[in-house]
């Protein structure tokens, strides 16, 4: 009998050990699952709440109230111009809407520079910026990029006509870096397609303005397309048919003053004779 209860205690004893080794061993797994989960706690980035279109939006339509929703987005890459509040977005009232500029796509934040202020349309007049005007430049297929300007593009303005000075034909480059606004009735920036336009309406100060009108009076204007990445300044250029040609102007000789010859003249019977003599010097 004594032997029966010292084996069972042997054994409630080493069942209890074991008990213990597989309860410590949880514990160290459920200790390492919370350090996992802290650490990942940590690594997770904060987020804010914007607006962003509940669908697919193109330029020229309206944002009402139906077409927005709340999304979350990372705080860190937040970009510049998002709308965080219903207030921002529609900011003077209900009536008074947005319209798209530029296409988004659904679940796009709202930003911006992609859509009017409130209450204006898409036109040229959202597009320019402060003291700056439109001017229309009439373009054709040659002048015009072969149709491949587009809304947002930049050009360089070259004028061809006929010198005051001589009546001799030159093209010179009179603006740099001018922005197209509109193409035709066209104002949209993200449109790609090529087509021949005939007037092409490009954002201007005053004072360009009126050097493009006088210039567009007087002769012909041909616009040459900028890189979107080129930043540098064209200089002043200049070309007339003489340069084209390669024609240098040879000089001319100076002509040679003619040696001075004095004379007398004399009575020699009937004949008057004129006979040379040293000319007299001042």
């Amino acid at each position: 009998m004594r032997a029966v209860f010292g084996l069972v205690l042997v054994v409630g004893v080493a069942l209890a050990g074991f008990a213990v080794y597989m309860v410590q061993g949880y514990f160290e797994q459920q200790r390492a699952v919370l350090v996992r989960q802290q650490q990942a706690i940590n690594q997770v980035i904060p987020t804010v709440d914007v607006y962003a279109v509940k669908r697919d939006m193109v330029y020229g339509e309206r944002i009402t109230k139906d077409d927005i929703q709340v999304i979350k987005y990372a705080e860190p890459f937040l970009p510049a111009g998002v709308f965080k509040t219903e207030e921002e977005l529609f900011s003077k009232g209900p009536d008074e809407l947005r319209v798209v500029l530029r296409p988004m796509e659904a679940n796009e934040p709202i930003l911006a520079v992609k859509v009017t202020e409130p209450g204006e349309d898409a036109g040229i007049t959202s597009r320019l910026g402060r003291g700056m005007r439109a001017f229309a430049i009439k373009v054709d297929v040659s002048s015009g990029v072969s149709g491949f300007l587009r809304p947002g593009d930049t050009v360089d303005v070259y004028w061809t006509g006929q010198s005051a000075g001589n009546g001799t034909g030159i093209t010179k480059l009179i603006e740099t870096s001018i922005k197209i606004v509109a193409v035709d009735q066209t104002a949209d920036a993200n449109y790609s397609g090529a087509s021949i336009a005939r007037t092409v309406t490009v954002e201007a100060t005053p004072q360009q303005v009126a050097s493009l009108a006088q210039a567009q009076s007087t002769g012909n204007l041909s616009l040459s397309l900028v890189g979107s990445e080129d930043d540098t300044v064209a200089s002043a250029t200049e070309v007339d048919q003489r340069t084209l040609l390669g024609i240098v102007d040879t000089p001319t000789a100076a002509a040679t003053p003619e040696a001075k010859v004095c004379t007398i003249k004399t009575r020699r019977g009937a004949d008057e004779v004129e006979v040379p003599i040293p000319c007299a010097t001042n």
